[in-house]
């Protein structure tokens, strides 16, 4: 690609989000991190609550195409990106990360686990349980926000979960792209020590982590 990022760097997380570790190329599609870096509107922005995002975070999306070279990174991270992307966009965001990565390059991957809200449903002794399920998968609201200021929060926050997976559907996502090797992943259980660098325990404690390699 022609504004490819000349640095050295071969790790990049995308929809990353405040997480920005050195060695990284970190970026970010949310419209928060694009409006605050316009001068007068991020002024504005910041004062309605939304937290700065470092300055080394990138604007760049995953699905529109990152600007790294075909086959540059030893390691693609993301962690509670995909759920929020359409089906078609997901698709389009595993084909660039497959793009973006080496042979024998890792991507690593945390979302919520479809599975087990599924089986916290079915076990479930609430009287409201389909009421419970849609707001704890974010499918669901409780209610529909009105005015401008519900434009500025549906503009900025962009919570809501557009998909939802479990590791089988997953795993034959990844396989239809191209990646082999598919498997559920723990925390810290890369043989690569550099995803340790932008893993959370808080982001994966209860969800779904898979691991795939490029061929």
């Amino acid at each position: 690609m022609s504004d490819a990022d000349p640095r050295p760097s071969t790790y990049i997380q995308y929809g990353c989000g405040l997480s920005c570790p050195d060695g990284w190329l970190n970026f970010d599609s949310s419209p928060t991190l694009f409006m605050q870096r316009i001068p007068l509107i991020g002024r504005f922005v910041r004062r309605r609550g939304y937290e700065p995002f470092p300055r080394a975070v990138r604007y760049a999306s995953v699905v529109k195409g990152l600007p790294v070279r075909d086959g540059q990174c030893t390691g693609v991270y993301c962690s509670h990106v995909l759920e929020h992307l359409a089906l078609a966009d997901f698709r389009v965001a595993l084909r660039e990360t497959f793009r973006c990565l080496g042979s024998g390059g890792t991507f690593r991957l945390v979302l919520p686990d479809f599975a087990r809200y599924v089986r916290d449903y079915q076990d479930s002794t609430s009287e409201t349980p389909s009421i419970d399920f849609v707001l704890s998968t974010a499918l669901g609201q409780e209610r529909r926000r009105r005015g401008i200021a519900a434009v500025l929060h549906a503009l900025l926050s962009g919570s809501s979960h557009l998909s939802m997976w479990d590791e089988r559907s997953l795993a034959h996502e990844l396989r239809t792209v191209g990646f082999d090797g598919i498997r559920r992943a723990r925390i810290g259980d890369s043989r690569d020590p550099r995803f340790a660098e932008v893993e959370a325990p808080n982001r994966w404690e209860g969800h779904l982590g898979m691991e795939c390699t490029k061929p």
